[in-house]
């Protein structure tokens, strides 16, 4: 089910025209794909939600996981729609019980993730979702915290894809949907 192309249009809806760069954020030299321009609009944000969704209708999704932090805007409705339980996986210092971490590379530095040790059963099949794929760092990372609580990864879905950072390289052994990709 790998997705690739710029293939989100619906009607009048270019889901890549609505998405604004942003010249040297967080850092210069970085050029930020905004997907706040999108997700103002309802019906691009309806057809976001969908696309991710219809995969994996009927897969048997137990949990949906969405990466801190504009994961979770498209992680919990996907959920929603799977009947699914919805997964916050975190930055550090932000779950209240306890949890597991993942240390990984981002394009331009390091972070962390973490997440609760009972958010996970094992067996459960999970997807993993987030708004870009850029190194595949935060991916991997959260790939590598669901199969540590005994999951099993289903796949992972992204809403942008930057293929020039070749982030599918580093998950290359899950099955990747992404619906735009620069």
């Amino acid at each position: 089910m790998e997705t690739q192309g710029n293939e989100g249009v619906r009607g009048d809806i270019d889901l890549a025209g609505m998405i604004r760069e942003v010249p040297d954020f967080p850092q210069p030299g970085i050029v930020f794909k905004d997907i706040t321009t999108l997700v103002k609009h309802g019906p691009a944000l309806r057809l976001v939600i969908d696309r991710l969704t219809e995969g994996y209708r009927g897969a048997g999704i137990d949990r949906v996981v969405g990466i801190e932090s504009r994961g979770f805007i498209f992680a919990a409705p996907v959920a929603y729609h799977l009947g699914a339980g919805f997964v916050p996986v975190r930055k550090p210092g932000k779950l209240p019980a306890l949890a597991i971490k993942r240390e990984y590379d981002l394009e331009y530095g390091s972070n962390v993730l973490e997440v609760h040790r009972d958010a996970i059963e094992p067996g459960h099949r999970v997807l993993i979702v987030d708004d870009v794929l850029a190194t595949g760092g935060s991916a991997a990372a959260a790939a590598h915290l669901v199969v540590a609580l005994g999951g099993t990864v289903t796949g992972i879905a992204v809403v942008v894809e930057l293929t020039f950072l070749q982030g599918r390289g580093r998950i290359k052994d899950y099955e990747l949907v992404s619906l735009v990709q620069f």
